[in-house]
């Protein structure tokens, strides 16, 4: 029987190592877990726990991982670990933290969330915020050439909205772009900007929750085939989508990763997806994985 297999290799591996942030953005389902900075201690059994099961780490589910005051130690503890780590980030604590990010090898990749502009930044605004993620585009090139910096741009209309086309614009510009970046972004999701520097557009979806009445019963996801995430009090989730922590799996303070993985809970949400079958609420409401409706060989 298909089941989770004990030498399962993830992906990456969602580490929430704070549910806090400083925006509010209308594309987040925000979260109602008591706020909440992951310990050193915590996040030390965490990277333990994950030895054998991934060497790409994501510092994200909820929260701005920026505003953590032990990011630095974090980050340290990777690579003593032999982790590659991604940022996700709104990018307004960037200016602050470059130059701790800068020195730190384990970082692989830094997403810079820009859609959150249309919600938070006023126009007059803007151009102050790219500029401080540009000078971190200038200053990753002299001091880490291979750390990958991704722009997203995950709000994605029919038609290119006004600030989303000022953006491009003021992106093209700064690189001195032989081509309209407006132009190119209608004609992919995907677009390399330069030597580790790109975009990437996706249109909006609704994060999963109890409360949509439309649920979908069949289909398929790569929750706990290539990824897992970890909460900020350690609750072990399949996918990086889970907010609330609903699926709740187990917890890494209480229990081994091998034994979450190995429940009851966990080897039946993988064998159902294997049939294509969506047993869990919280799935049956996830637009996401529709993005992942195909069969994968188990």
């Amino acid at each position: 029987m298909d089941s989770i297999k004990s030498n399962l290799r993830f992906k990456k591996c969602y580490i929430e190592i704070t549910n806090i942030c400083n925006r509010s953005c209308s594309f987040c389902p925000k979260t109602s877990r008591s706020p909440a900075f992951m310990d050193m201690p915590l996040f030390e059994k965490i990277l333990d726990s994950l030895q054998g099961y991934t060497r790409h780490l994501c510092f994200h589910v909820m929260g701005e991982p920026l505003m953590h005051p032990e990011l630095a130690g974090f980050l340290d503890r990777c690579q003593a670990q032999n982790y590659q780590v991604n940022l996700a980030t709104n990018g307004t604590l960037i200016q602050k933290n470059m130059d701790d990010l800068l020195k730190q090898p384990a970082l692989r990749m830094v997403n810079f969330s820009l859609h959150c502009l249309e919600d938070n930044t006023p126009a007059d605004q803007i151009d102050m915020y790219l500029e401080k993620i540009f000078e971190f585009i200038v200053q990753a090139r002299i001091h880490q050439p291979k750390l990958i910096v991704c722009l997203r741009l995950w709000n994605l209309q029919t038609v290119i909205s006004n600030t989303n086309a000022y953006l491009l614009k003021k992106i093209e510009t700064f690189l001195t772009l032989p081509f309209s970046l407006q132009a190119a972004a209608t004609r992919g999701n995907g677009i390399r900007l330069a030597e580790n520097l790109y975009i990437n557009q996706a249109m909006p979806f609704a994060w999963p929750n109890l409360n949509i009445e439309e649920k979908t019963t069949q289909g398929f996801c790569l929750g706990l085939r290539n990824q897992v995430a970890i909460l900020v009090d350690g609750t072990v989730v399949p996918c990086c989508l889970d907010s609330e922590g609903t699926i709740n799996l187990g917890n890494i303070h209480r229990q081994s990763l091998e034994t979450i993985l190995s429940s009851q809970r966990a080897q039946a949400l993988y064998q159902n997806f294997s049939k294509r079958k969506v047993t869990e609420i919280l799935c049956q409401t996830c637009t996401y994985r529709n993005r992942f409706n195909k069969p994968v060989a188990a």
